[in-house]
């Protein structure tokens, strides 16, 4: 389990050096992954401290504001994927508009060599950072010879010919593409949840479903999916809609999940939703009895989906 830290005066005393990374990191996906790897396995070999800097909120959250698009992963879930990659330290950096005034020399001066004592830097093959992003490799370069670290940048992670990317795997997930975002991700996509009380429209029907109050940003495509449901300690598959149920008329999107051969009260339990397979678009039925001969073709397919290797988290 990974320290986390958000203020240099947090910093212990027993770092003598470090091996670092710094970027947003949101999704945490493969390549993101094959540079925290290549971090700690440099920082073992050279017998130092593995630190991942990252900033909360992401930066552009407080330079564009409105104009962001929704962010793969909210800080809790990045800082936990993080951590389980096997880091040391995770140094998330409160950001402002004055830290983003700051030089990158003065960055690179203040939280890099005083505060981490760093030894050596790697970096993704497009970072740059500081005011007017003039933290770029070449600059790093000369900074590392003028305060005595190296730095190192990793080239693109490639699959299928194309680079894996944070754009990529948002512009998957919304189109519904679940499964194919889920190579780049490294993981099957998720969201996580506190379950509220619905209308219980689903009992009504046989099928009750778990209504999810959610603080996620990103969300597949309107639709019905083959689903993990993650509760405590278990992995339950699942059928879930995410909609406005025209059948009913809903004026407000809703995320429910059936979970199968369950029947436990899980209110106010907190669940993550693996999404694995997109099975339809949301439909508005002419009759209830249309709607649960659909709800029972969409589980029957749910389980077809999830019963494949492939499919298994």
């Amino acid at each position: 389990m990974a320290k986390i830290i958000s203020s240099l005066n947090q910093i212990d005393n027993n770092i003598h050096c470090s091996c670092a990374t710094i970027g947003n990191f949101d999704g945490v996906h493969i390549g993101h992954q094959t540079l925290i790897k290549k971090v700690c396995a440099r920082a073992k070999a050279i017998n130092a401290t593995s630190v991942v800097v990252t900033f909360d909120p992401h930066p552009l959250r407080v330079l564009v504001d409105s104009k962001t698009p929704p962010f793969i992963t909210l800080t809790e879930q990045k800082l936990q994927l993080i951590s389980d990659l096997g880091v040391d330290y995770i140094f998330c950096i409160p950001f402002t508009k004055e830290l983003a005034s700051l030089e990158p020399k003065e960055f690179v001066k203040i939280y890099l060599v005083n505060g981490l004592k760093l030894k050596e830097l790697i970096i993704g093959y497009d970072y740059a950072f500081g005011k007017n992003r003039k933290g770029n490799f070449n600059l790093l370069k000369k900074l590392g010879e003028e305060f005595g670290f190296r730095v190192e940048q990793l080239s693109p992670v490639m699959y299928k010919g194309a680079i894996v990317s944070s754009t990529r795997i948002r512009d998957l997930i919304q189109a519904g593409k679940v499964w194919e975002a889920r190579p780049l991700l490294g993981r099957f996509y998720q969201v996580k949840g506190t379950v509220i009380e619905g209308k219980k429209r689903g009992a009504r029907l046989l099928f009750p479903t778990a209504n999810i109050a959610l603080k996620d940003e990103l969300f597949p495509k309107l639709g019905v999916y083959a689903v993990w449901v993650e509760l405590d300690t278990n992995i339950l598959p699942g059928v879930a809609n995410i909609g406005y149920n025209p059948t009913f008329g809903n004026e407000y999107l809703s995320v429910e999940v059936h979970i199968l051969n369950f029947n436990q009260n899980i209110y106010g339990k907190t669940i993550n939703v693996h999404f694995v397979q997109r099975l339809r678009n949301e439909k508005k039925f002419s009759s209830i009895q249309e709607l649960k001969q659909q709800i029972q073709k969409d589980i029957l397919l749910g389980k077809k989906i999830l019963s494949q290797p492939e499919a298994v988290i």
